[in-house]
């Protein structure tokens, strides 16, 4: 599932967030990922290849 993501994308992780919610939107693409819970507004950061391990499916951008 490489590269099917970008910037403010929003994904589904295969792990829920604290919050309750496993979808989340890309504010970073680089090295690192940058992703911001959609619910609660947290913001972290993680390598790319473990971004890629926890990523379940790319849910398109947010517009559509």
């Amino acid at each position: 599932m490489k590269n099917n993501y970008k910037l403010n994308d929003l994904v589904q992780m295969k792990k829920n967030h604290a919050c309750g919610t496993n979808k989340w939107q890309i504010t970073r693409v680089g090295v690192d990922i940058k992703i911001k819970c959609v619910q609660c507004g947290r913001e972290i950061m993680m390598e790319r290849i473990e971004f890629e391990k926890k990523l379940k499916k790319v849910l398109g951008g947010e517009n559509e």
